[in-house]
């Protein structure tokens, strides 16, 4: 079965002090259902269009585990907690193997 990949692209961080909250949240919320953080930070280089802007890129061992974790009560309060503190792009997508 192949992996899942959660990509969370940080267009704008509005309220630091709401990310910092949020983080403390997100991790554990994630990690029932297998999340593993595979980078996180401000990216080194953009091309095209790209934006040096924070990104996440989580593993997780199946899109329906991804699905799950996402709409998992736990992670939604964490959601809830960071409001309006950043405009984000997330994504889930299938990996190849």
């Amino acid at each position: 079965m192949p992996k899942a990949y959660w990509i969370t692209c940080y267009r704008e961080v509005k309220d630091p002090d709401k990310l910092a909250a949020y983080a403390k949240l997100a991790g554990p919320a994630t990690a029932p259902f297998g999340a593993r953080y595979l980078c996180r930070g401000t990216a080194q280089k953009a091309y095209e269009h790209g934006q040096l802007d924070r990104i996440v890129i989580t593993e997780f061992d199946s899109i329906e585990k991804a699905i799950a974790a996402h709409d998992s009560p736990a992670y939604q309060e964490a959601v809830r907690v960071l409001g309006d503190g950043a405009v984000r792009d997330v994504r889930i997508i299938e990996g190849l193997e």
